[in-house]
């Protein structure tokens, strides 16, 4: 019965989400949100006393940790694959010990990865944001080939 109502959850947030994307400023990946939203509630259920099975959240906090990873990829098109290999390499265990921080309520282990998830990230997208002289922006690409002939 679990998996049936987070599986209404996650496709009902999703449509949600989905038609607030039409009038939102910004846009939320509806899949993405359905998935967070419905693990958050699951969790929020158990803690307040019912009978979640922990496993349904556990899931989906893992899609979640997995789901960051793929939408940060998206946005960095630029970056060398060997830094995100190892950004990567690092995100997603240390994102599965918050999960499971949160899941078997280890705050401190949960501050502990959160910090340390925000470090590495940080430390990744400064190290990333600093101008490569071997890279041509597109405006220079195409004042050269303006100029060319």
């Amino acid at each position: 019965m679990l998996i049936t109502i987070t599986v209404v959850s996650i496709l009902a947030v999703t449509v949600l989400v989905w038609l607030a994307n039409r009038i939102l400023p910004f846009k939320v990946c509806p899949v993405c949100a359905g998935v967070f939203l419905t693990w958050v509630w699951l969790l929020g259920a158990y803690f307040l006393g019912y009978q979640i099975a922990l496993v349904v959240p556990a899931l989906l906090m893992g899609g979640s940790v997995v789901g960051i990873v793929y939408q940060v990829e998206k946005k960095l098109r630029n970056v060398s694959a060997g830094a995100f290999l190892l950004w990567k390499a690092f995100f997603i265990p240390a994102g599965f010990v918050a999960a499971y921080a949160v899941l078997e309520q280890l705050w401190t282990g949960l501050f502990l990865a959160v910090a340390f998830l925000v470090a590495i990230s940080a430390w990744f997208l400064s190290s990333n944001s600093r101008p490569d002289s071997r890279k041509e922006t597109a405006e220079e690409i195409e004042k050269k080939m303006k100029d060319c002939c």
